[in-house]
């Protein structure tokens, strides 16, 4: 079993950054798929990055602004948010899909491993 702590959320002003923090509680080899994902009320939870083998895919609308990397010896992964905007708001979620050796995936259907999530406001 895999469980997933996030931190890092919090409040920034629009154009500001933020890092999000995702800590695994055991090793997350190279046959997973990580990724973070977003959910704001009223809406469903939707992909934001994804990261597998050393590639990552990115949703369009945060594409040149935010960025996921991953520090597999510490497991950890990270997301980078820069540029932010107020549609950014909501709570997110780290997840894992173990095992996986395919390409990254933005699909929240296909992750068995999720943590509690972290809040993020965006204020204009």
């Amino acid at each position: 079993q895999v469980q997933l702590v996030e931190s890092g959320g919090g409040s920034a002003q629009a154009g500001g950054s933020l890092r999000l923090s995702c800590a695994a509680t055991r090793n997350i080899d190279s046959r997973a798929c990580m990724g973070w994902f977003r959910q704001a009320p009223g809406k469903e939870r939707e992909g934001v990055a994804s990261i597998s083998r050393g590639s990552a895919e990115y949703a369009d609308s945060v594409k040149g602004r935010f960025t996921i990397s991953q520090d597999s010896a510490k497991k950890m992964l990270y997301l980078h948010m820069t540029r932010v905007k107020a549609e950014d708001t909501g709570m997110y979620y780290c997840a894992a899909r173990v095992p996986w050796i395919g390409r990254p995936l933005l699909s929240p259907k296909l992750y068995n491993h999720w943590g509690q999530g972290t809040q993020v406001t965006v204020s204009s």
